[in-house]
């Protein structure tokens, strides 16, 4: 009998202004239609957590899906870490172990980097919190991943002329 992560697909969201990668594909459990469960957490992509219900559809049939709008959001919220290269896994593992207690699961992408999925009843504050103790400790650098461009999953546009950079 096949298990759900056989029936998982991939959908596409364009990230044309993130400082690391063009886009991002994310796992995702089709619901019929153009309808999408995400099930996996961003490592790129802002405005958009781990079971979220989307919008998506494919320009062509040799494409897989784009991920048009948020239908549904989940209450699960993204924050993403880099850890300090003086930290190795297991020195790291220990830290992401304790923040499970606040009611979180994480992802790797590599070795210092992880994305965290706060998990809906949790305490959002508390786990940001811990989170601005470490990188005050230089631990570690976290951000947060709410929207930056109103209805995009992007990040916001370098601005031009400006020191500030989003």
């Amino acid at each position: 009998m096949p298990n759900e992560e056989d029936s998982l697909t991939k959908v596409h969201i364009d990230l044309p202004n993130h400082w690391a990668t063009g886009g991002e594909s994310l796992w995702a459990l089709s619901l019929g239609g153009d309808l999408y469960e995400i099930r996996n957490a961003p490592f790129h992509a802002y405005a958009i957590n781990w079971g979220d219900i989307v919008r998506a559809s494919a320009d062509n049939e040799d494409r897989i899906p784009e991920v048009r709008e948020v239908i549904n959001p989940s209450g699960n919220k993204t924050l993403r870490v880099f850890f300090d290269s003086k930290l190795n896994q297991e020195a790291q593992n220990s830290i992401l172990s304790c923040l499970q207690s606040l009611d979180l699961s994480w992802e790797r992408c590599d070795d210092r980097y992880v994305a965290i999925d706060v998990h809906p009843g949790a305490d959002y504050e508390a786990v940001c919190d811990r989170l601005w103790e470490l990188e005050a400790e230089e631990t570690l650098e976290y951000e947060t991943c709410e929207a930056r461009v109103p209805g995009g999953f992007d990040a916001a546009p370098a601005v031009v002329g400006s020191e500030r950079r989003s």
